[in-house]
């Protein structure tokens, strides 16, 4: 779940969408060298640093988010698992083991009684304004010895990669 979206990054140009370079061939491809797998080490390893940090707090590192996500005005099952982009029922069970824990609590609406809307406790409202600052301890451990350029560069180009992934890849 990425809350740090920038709505103003560029988006693939024509050619970058048109004119695919060949960066990988199958018949060579190693898997600890690919960028998919670089990043997946990349954010196993700020998963670890975060549980590391949220652990005074009784969290894991997935927990966190729908704390931030119902903070921010997303008030149900489905649009945190939106949001989060995992599906409802991995968010129903992250939401049950928060409510466990008295963090959240579910109120059903006064508008329509089907719908279950969640909101934070006084002890989940505290901890969600904490999150930010582990989150920030976290990420600038991991940015450590990087320039201002480099961590501009960095943003960009995690952002053209994301946004290359919503090109469809018919005719690749």
């Amino acid at each position: 779940m990425d809350l740090t979206k920038d709505s103003r990054a560029p988006t693939p140009s024509s050619t970058e969408t048109q004119n695919p370079c060949s960066f990988y061939d199958g018949t060579i491809y190693v898997a600890g060298k690919s960028v998919g797998w670089m990043l997946k080490r990349a954010h196993n390893g700020l998963l670890r640093s975060m549980d590391a940090r949220m652990q005074k707090y009784d969290l894991t590192a997935m927990q966190w988010g729908p704390l931030i996500l119902i903070d921010k005005g997303h008030d149900t099952v489905a649009a945190c698992a939106r949001e989060a982009d995992i599906d409802s029922s991995a968010m129903t069970r992250m939401l049950d083991r928060l409510e466990t824990k008295g963090l959240i609590q579910r109120v059903r609406s006064e508008e329509d009684r089907r719908v279950v809307n969640l909101a934070l406790t006084e002890a989940g409202a505290e901890l969600a304004k904490k999150i930010p600052l582990e989150l920030s301890k976290v990420l600038n451990h991991h940015l450590r010895g990087f320039s201002e350029d480099e961590f501009e560069t960095l943003k960009t180009l995690l952002l053209r990669f994301e946004r290359n992934g919503d090109v469809p890849m018919d005719d690749l």
